[in-house]
């Protein structure tokens, strides 16, 4: 069954970046990939991060990000603008317990009464 644009989910995808490989970054697009290929729309805040000149290529997921003149902050901004204003679904990648920032979005998400799916705690 083919998905219209009043049934098609608008899904952001939370989980853990650092102290991981290129601060996850492949594990969202893997993400990304799979829940497009359903028909959903996907806010992807690594591919945000990419599109704002940060790249993540090559790094362990432990430096310090304001060397290399990226704001978390700022990305969080965007994040949660997101969430609050069009996301249906927010989708957990696993390990996001462990992640301050996933699990701030998760809560934002059952906050406003936002469907939360994907790996458990």
């Amino acid at each position: 069954m083919r998905m219209t644009n009043e049934n098609r989910k608008s899904i952001y995808i939370a989980g853990p970046m650092r102290n991981l490989p290129e601060f996850n970054f492949p594990a969202f697009m893997a993400k990304q990939a799979e829940l497009e290929a359903k028909g959903d729309f996907v806010f992807n805040p690594a591919e945000r991060d990419i599109d704002v000149g940060f790249d993540p290529a090559g790094m362990e997921g432990t430096e310090d990000l304001t060397e290399h003149g990226f704001s978390v902050r700022e990305a969080l901004a965007v994040d949660t603008e997101f969430i609050c204003k069009h996301a249906t679904h927010v989708h957990m990648l696993p390990g996001w317990s462990r992640s301050t920032g996933a699990t701030a979005e998760r809560a934002l998400a059952i906050a406003i009464g936002i469907e939360v799916e994907g790996a458990p705690a």
